[in-house]
């Protein structure tokens, strides 16, 4: 059985950083000891002045398969997300055919078995037609329930309020919920093609689809959750109102409302429209800088629980047409974690904040199975980097099957050196050397 000595890393996991090495044996992490001496042909890794991560998992991406493979597929987003130390993905259920069907959901599984490159799940969505489904599904195979509270890419809409009442009352399943309230972000775009018919500024993106449309619907889900028990995590929160809903006075595994924030909404604020334009038209919306600064400070004090992406690629011409036809979403997969690095280096975030949101909180959240942490038996989900490397973001060197990043030009001021999937690796130097090392997630429930 191969193994790997990973030696003289800093090692972060659970609040603590340590020097140690590390024995990767097969798909595992066989030993973590101040000193392990090499074996026989065993491959030796000096990681001196760098730090080993658990691999990254992401709770939301759309790699676009089946359906929208113009934009991208499970194979190349994969390898994008392994470039940038995500070793696990939970993928979003609007494709085409959507993922409201138990032969769609076993179609994504087998597609993902054949082809990622990381390690693999995907959430079963939720319709105003599909409850008696959602009942019957294998809590140990399915990550969770995906529902639109919002319309996004797709038509998920789950607008009926008492389908959501028997959704919420009739599962123990993590129910992951878009909340941007449908009605307001109507009026709003009513208005505003009144004033510029055809021609809406970008900038007013933050405006219609707005701070109150994102509030009344988190706070509509969060008060269902809590009469109903219903075990809610609100995707990608985008503002300062929405996170005084959120506590942080109790440990996240007691937790039955948790919440998560998105690079983007990290990364970029309003001002930043005038440059990028719709390349960075998301849904919820980039709002003000204080809305980010207020985000950064509900994920330090735990009032946020994860961090994600959303990667959610379209292609270069979906995104030059104007405001009202360019559709939202952007890839991030592969730049997350080196925006994330960047952060730590400016004191925004310590790297063991990042580890607790980005790996260890993602596998407590969805009871992961034996990942998202640095431990003797756990998979060998691992991730190098170099705190002090830096790079710039270059259109060459992108993954992405879209072939465009919102990061082109950005100089990051950290690096991933190398990661590791099930003990393989499968990007060292900028390189992919191991196209298809993923594993289906499992979950202990």
């Amino acid at each position: 059985m191969t193994t790997i000595l990973i030696q003289n890393a800093t090692i972060i996991n659970e609040g603590i950083a340590r020097v140690a090495d590390l024995r990767v044996r097969g798909a595992y992490i066989d030993a973590i000891a101040p000193i392990l001496s090499p074996l026989p042909n065993e491959e030796c890794i000096d990681a001196t002045g760098q730090f080993l991560l658990p691999g990254l998992i992401d709770d939301q991406v759309h790699f676009r398969e089946p359906g929208l493979t113009h934009k991208a597929c499970i194979a190349s987003e994969s390898q994008a997300a392994v470039a940038g130390g995500i070793t696990s993905f939970i993928e979003m259920p609007n494709t085409q055919p959507q993922t409201t069907t138990f032969e769609a959901y076993q179609d994504k599984l087998d597609r993902a078995a054949a082809s990622a490159a990381a390690n693999y799940s995907f959430m079963f969505g939720g319709t105003n037609d599909n409850l008696e489904l959602l009942k019957k599904l294998d809590k140990t195979k399915v990550a969770g329930i995906k529902l639109f509270l919002g319309s996004s890419t797709g038509n998920m809409l789950v607008d009926d309020h008492e389908v959501l009442r028997q959704i919420f009352s009739n599962t123990d399943m993590v129910i992951a919920a878009h909340c941007e309230d449908e009605q307001t972000i109507r009026d709003n775009l009513a208005k505003h093609k009144a004033i510029f018919g055809a021609a809406i500024p970008i900038e007013k993106h933050p405006v219609i689809r707005s701070e109150e449309a994102c509030y009344i619907s988190s706070s509509q889900a969060i008060r269902l959750a809590e009469e109903t028990g219903a075990r809610l995590h609100v995707f990608h929160v985008s503002t300062a109102k929405e996170t005084t809903l959120f506590r942080n006075d109790i440990p996240l595994r007691d937790k039955k409302i948790t919440a998560e924030v998105c690079t983007h909404h990290l990364w970029f604020s309003e001002d930043d429209y005038a440059e990028k334009g719709t390349l960075i038209k998301w849904n919820p919306a980039v709002k003000k800088a204080s809305d980010r600064e207020a985000l950064w400070a509900a994920l330090n004090d735990d009032r946020l629980d994860v961090l994600a992406t959303d990667h959610a690629p379209h292609t270069w011409e979906e995104k030059q047409q104007p405001y009202t036809q360019a559709p939202s979403g952007g890839p991030l997969v592969q730049h997350a974690l080196p925006a994330l690095l960047t952060a730590v280096n400016k004191g925004k975030i310590s790297l063991e904040k990042v580890v607790e949101k980005a790996c260890h909180n993602p596998a407590i959240l969805f009871d992961i199975e034996k990942r998202g942490f640095v431990k003797e038996g756990f998979f060998a989900d691992l991730v190098l980097v170099d705190l002090n490397q830096s790079f710039e973001v270059k259109k060459k060197d992108l993954l992405y099957q879209c072939q465009w990043s919102p990061f082109e030009g950005t100089q990051f001021s950290g690096s991933v050196l190398t990661t590791f999937v099930n003990g393989k690796k499968v990007f060292n130097q900028g390189k992919i050397i191991e196209k298809h090392a993923g594993m289906q997630l499992t979950f202990t429930r």
